[in-house]
């Protein structure tokens, strides 16, 4: 049955206008970036194939390439882009509402929270760096590396600029490990150290480095990790 034989109330994007985004099912919200169907199916059948390939879970669709999602009958690299592009608004929307929040960070988890929705769907490694003024508001957030599967490179003098750019006081770095494990490696320790130092040299404090790893994270401060720049 097409979308526009089904009745006024089963329509998504009439059924949204007259009640709201809230009313909408997973697969009705889906089914309006979709947009039409394919052949025999609907907007709304594809949307739950393409649900119910991710086991129905929003987290797994929003971690599907493209391609997989152009596996399912109906779906297009047009379909499947739209459906990445709305995740991808609703990570931003996560991280630009955390940014502008007034809050004096005091404890590593108030960084998990503020990134994990940005990086715990990532299926490479991003690296992320939060400035902080003296009070320890959060003035801004860049990405500063994105990298493969299992590891990142910074840039340490671009996060110098940046930090005094914005007359920092205080640098949190954050990364992900898509593997699921956020013990740090080698290479993190290692980069530790050398932000760390340069830091240090523009009377600039590296406060941490969190790892986030899906709904856990690691967090150098609290572990009290000593590095040491080389």
């Amino acid at each position: 049955m097409k979308i526009k034989e089904l009745g006024q109330d089963d329509r998504p994007r009439e059924k949204m206008l007259e009640k709201g985004a809230g009313a909408l099912s997973n697969a009705e919200l889906a089914a309006i970036l979709i947009r039409t169907g394919s052949g025999k199916w609907n907007a709304v059948d594809i949307a739950r194939m393409l649900l119910h390939s991710a086991g129905d879970s929003l987290l797994a669709l929003s971690r599907m390439p493209v391609r997989q999602m152009c596996r399912i009958s109906g779906i297009g690299p047009d379909k499947a882009a739209a459906v990445t592009a709305a995740f991808e608004l609703g990570r931003r929307c996560f991280s630009e509402a955390d940014t502008v929040e007034k809050v004096s960070i005091t404890d590593p988890s108030m960084i998990y929270r503020t990134m994990v929705h940005r990086m715990r769907a990532l299926r490479h490694e991003e690296c992320w760096v939060i400035y902080l003024n003296r009070a320890n508001y959060i003035i801004g957030k860049e990405c500063v590396s994105t990298g493969g599967l299992d590891a990142t490179v910074i840039d340490v003098r671009l996060v110098m600029k940046s930090a005094l750019e914005r007359l920092a006081s205080g640098i949190i770095l954050v990364h992900n490990h898509p593997s699921g494990n956020p013990q740090p490696g080698s290479s993190d320790i290692r980069q530790t150290g050398i932000l760390r130092k340069a830091a240090e040299t523009f009377g600039i404090s590296l406060l941490d480095h969190i790892i986030i790893a899906d709904d856990r994270f690691y967090s150098f401060a609290n572990e009290r990790v000593e590095v040491a720049g080389r």
